[in-house]
């Protein structure tokens, strides 16, 4: 997708950068602070990015980095699949508010499922193995928090089912982005199943 966003708009790719199996929640990470490293010291003036939650989940994480990167003149933030530009007006207008609605989408979440685990709790109802895929129970064994790791598998999986691919297809796509288990073996055909019949992935 990069290369034929590329080539359609002129742009060279100078590299290629994938942060394999880490997380959007954080900015530190090797692969996009090496990308940062390069727009700072001049030896790239765009960033290039598949999808806007590739590269970051945070709404306060976009802000410093329009603040401090895609803010000037010099250096552009461009996004594939979210038609972002800020070289214009209309693109940084569409990256802010794209950002606030993935932060609120992610909240509201949550949120409902952490009332229908209480539910369940108040009504003495077993709820620690009744944790969804995607979240993780707090220290206080009632509350639960995203995961992020697990919600960027997640939406892996709907991308790759959305692009028609087969769920032994969608296995290969997420070994080749580097997704593994919790515990950082190899994902298999079961446990993809299992996991999108969980999350009602079709």
């Amino acid at each position: 997708k990069l290369a034929a966003y590329a080539a359609l708009y002129d742009l060279t790719l100078l590299e290629v950068i994938v942060d394999a199996g880490a997380s959007a929640k954080t900015l530190d990470r090797p692969g996009l602070q090496r990308a940062l490293g390069m727009l700072r010291k001049g030896k790239a003036t765009a960033l290039l990015v598949a999808k806007l939650d590739r590269l970051t989940r945070s709404v306060k994480d976009l802000g410093a980095l329009v603040e401090d990167y895609f803010s000037s003149d010099t250096i552009t933030l461009l996004s594939v699949a979210d038609s972002i530009d800020t070289r214009t007006a209309a693109g940084r207008l569409v990256l802010n508010v794209l950002g606030s609605v993935a932060q609120w989408e992610r909240e509201t979440i949550g949120e409902r499922t952490t009332e229908a685990l209480a539910h369940k709790h108040n009504k003495g109802e077993k709820t620690g193995g009744d944790v969804p895929y995607g979240f993780q129970l707090a220290p206080d064994g009632k509350t639960l928090v995203v995961d992020t790791a697990e919600q960027a598998l997640l939406g892996a999986i709907r991308n790759a089912r959305q692009r028609g691919l087969s769920q032994r297809a969608v296995v290969a796509d997420l070994t080749r982005q580097g997704f593994t288990t919790r515990r950082g073996t190899v994902l298999r055909l079961t446990q993809v199943q299992r996991i999108m019949q969980q999350a009602q992935i079709a």
